[in-house]
């Protein structure tokens, strides 16, 4: 079963739309250099989301009802694995670094 967001991230009240989930990915994958072939955003039982070997990216739609940083977390992972098919030390430093939060 898929892991839920930590207790201090609170679904936010309206969920975003799909348009604007799209622009997320969109410029997501601007940033990180990939191209899928199909987003598509459906119900999803066990996982935020996945990536095809296809170049098919899904989401769960459930997913729009989340904070904003646990969606940026799903979007990038998922996008990530567009160049990168595994979970190895080579993704985990590059989902770091996308993650990295400006100094403030």
């Amino acid at each position: 079963m898929r892991a839920a967001p930590p207790r201090e991230w609170k679904p936010l009240e309206e969920a975003v739309p799909r348009d604007l989930f799209q622009a997320e990915v969109e410029a997501w994958a601007k940033r990180i250099g990939v191209h899928p072939k199909v987003v598509q955003v459906r119900p999803m039982k066990r996982k935020w989301g996945s990536c095809s070997t296809a170049g098919r990216v899904s989401f769960d739609a459930d997913l729009l009802r989340q904070h904003a940083e646990f969606r940026k977390r799903a979007i990038v992972e998922e996008l990530l694995h567009l160049r990168i098919p595994n979970h190895g030390r080579l993704f985990k430093t590059m989902l770091a670094a996308y993650l990295k939060r400006k100094a403030e």
